[in-house]
């Protein structure tokens, strides 16, 4: 790698798994001068699935949403930035300033370091999952066992969600009440009832919702629910079961999760 082709590539990191690179700040730019996410993602050149996805990935993993969608459903109504996501662009445009002048004293003077160390600094690896939920939240309590220990995440003032792993598992990735670390959850693992109609379960999570996303195909449906807090979940089911419900747009609805299928991650 010659020092004269060093190039920046700058993601801010808010947290565990927090991380915003370039792609998704030119996002929320565009959503802010253009007032809705379709005409965001237009601008930027990507579909308004991917550009609704990003979005609900940066407020779920965020303290704070950072773009604040209004009524109209999926596919209408506007959207605006909250201060958060302002403050965000804000910060993420002065320090990639800030970056790059400092790429070029470094290419000029080669400051002494080796391509490798150069190489180590200036590139931030992205977290990446195949999980469809991914939600930011701060340890509150462990509950420790011989084999498994559950613990508790504060997700925000009215989410919290309980994951089940291994002793092991939990003294490899350190947690302490008040660490922060990512609760990966497969969509295909929620289940959905009507807030009405849940029963007893053994499920240890249940997070009442309303339906903010609704989308069929001819096997499946994904139903995404806004937890409150600017925390959002989606689950696939069946269409029949979607169906069967039914749930539409506005309803109330309850996910279930079992806390084993809570998987925790750290930075």
């Amino acid at each position: 790698m010659k020092f004269s082709l060093v190039r920046a590539q700058l993601a801010i990191d808010a947290g565990p798994g927090s991380r915003v690179g370039g792609e998704r700040v030119a996002l929320l730019e565009a959503i802010r001068d253009h007032g809705s996410i379709s005409a965001g993602a237009r601008v930027v050149g990507i579909s308004f699935r991917s550009a609704w996805d990003a979005v609900e990935t940066l407020n779920n993993l965020f303290a704070a949403p950072l773009v604040i969608a209004h009524p109209g459903g999926r596919g209408g109504g506007g959207a605006e930035l909250s201060a958060e996501g302002k403050a965000l662009i804000g910060a993420y445009r002065a320090v990639e300033q800030a970056l790059r002048q400092a790429v070029h004293l470094v290419a000029d003077a080669k400051a002494g370091l080796d391509e490798v160390t150069i190489e180590q600094y200036l590139w931030s690896v992205n977290m990446r999952t195949s999980a469809r939920n991914a939600l930011a939240g701060t340890i509150t309590q462990i509950q420790h066992g011989i084999v498994d220990c559950e613990v508790i995440l504060h997700l925000s003032d009215s989410v919290e969600i309980a994951a089940v792993i291994t002793e092991r598992s939990a003294s490899g990735l350190g947690l302490t009440v008040g660490k922060e670390v990512i609760a990966l959850i497969k969509a295909s693992f929620v289940i959905l009832a009507r807030e009405d109609e849940v029963g007893r379960t053994s499920a240890r999570n249940r997070l009442g919702g309303t339906v903010i996303a609704r989308e069929d195909t001819e096997v499946n449906t994904e139903i995404v629910l806004d937890l409150g807090g600017g925390k959002s979940l989606a689950a696939v089911v069946t269409r029949t079961s979607a169906d069967t419900l039914p749930l539409r747009l506005g309803d109330r609805a309850c996910a279930l999760i079992k806390s084993s299928h809570v998987i925790l991650a750290v930075p």
